[in-house]
């Protein structure tokens, strides 16, 4: 199972699987998600896929029945293991987002899942500039102290700046917002800069200050004031996502 983290260490290369049965879904659930194993397609037979990764009948079976509760897969008798249409894939699973990421995200994935992300997370701040409490406050500008330090440091910086997200769902008492939290991760893994790609420097300092200004008006109660920091943090994060989308597709002119 992917855990929280995951997309963001992603950027540095995919991690290897815990076991066989890890392997195998990460192998397949990649495959489809990328579009090697097409909507609609049938998955090759078992004993092929068997042969293709080195596995057992248990695991590949037990494999594909969490790529079925993922809604990526369905097992038809008689015809086989069908890729299911993109509409029944759970796109909140963290595992598939990483997948997503993986393979590359298209530009109107990664729009709409800010789209998702600013609805959920504006409801996060508002619920937690009224329900914080001193320890979700101290937790706050500890992550911040941790996103300043990490200037520079891409993947540190997005682990602690996801951290501090985290705590905003938490002081938020819903659930269900911090089971979201994933959508958070993906955009943030998206918008870290590279630095063979963009100067870094203002992405770094700019994202800072827009939670600086976040967890202080969090702590003062100010609702209003919350939910428009945080749409100005979502709006650099955007603009840092879509440099870079664009500079990976854009030909390496030298």
């Amino acid at each position: 199972m992917s855990e929280p983290g995951s997309l963001i260490r992603a950027r540095s290369g995919r991690s290897a699987a815990a076991n066989f049965h890890s392997f195998i879904i990460n192998e397949i659930g990649a495959g489809i998600v990328s579009g090697r194993f097409p909507v609609g397609s049938i998955l090759p037979r078992d004993a092929e896929l068997m042969d293709m990764y080195g596995v057992s009948r248990t695991v590949l079976r037990e494999a594909l029945k969490t790529l079925e509760a993922k809604g990526l897969v369905e097992a038809r008798p008689k015809v086989g293991t069908r890729v299911s249409p993109k509409s029944r894939w759970a796109l909140f699973d963290h595992q598939v987002l990483l997948w997503h990421f993986e393979a590359g995200p298209e530009p109107l994935f990664v729009g709409k899942l800010f789209d998702v992300r600013r609805l959920l997370e504006c409801e996060t701040v508002r619920l937690a500039a009224k329900l914080r409490t001193a320890d979700h406050i101290r937790m706050l500008y500890y992550w911040l102290q941790q996103m300043s330090v990490s200037r520079g440091m891409a993947d540190s910086f997005a682990l602690a700046t996801l951290e501090l997200h985290r705590v905003l769902a938490e002081a938020s008492q819903n659930p269900l917002l911090r089971a979201a939290l994933g959508v958070t991760e993906f955009t943030l893994a998206a918008a870290m800069p590279e630095a063979e790609r963009q100067d870094g420097e203002g992405f770094y300092e700019t994202a800072v200050v827009n939670r600086r200004n976040l967890v202080q008006a969090v702590e003062a109660g100010d609702v209003a004031a919350a939910e428009a920091c945080l749409l100005a943090a979502i709006g650099a994060d955007l603009d840092s996502a879509q440099t870079r989308i664009r500079a990976a597709s854009s030909p390496d002119i030298r």
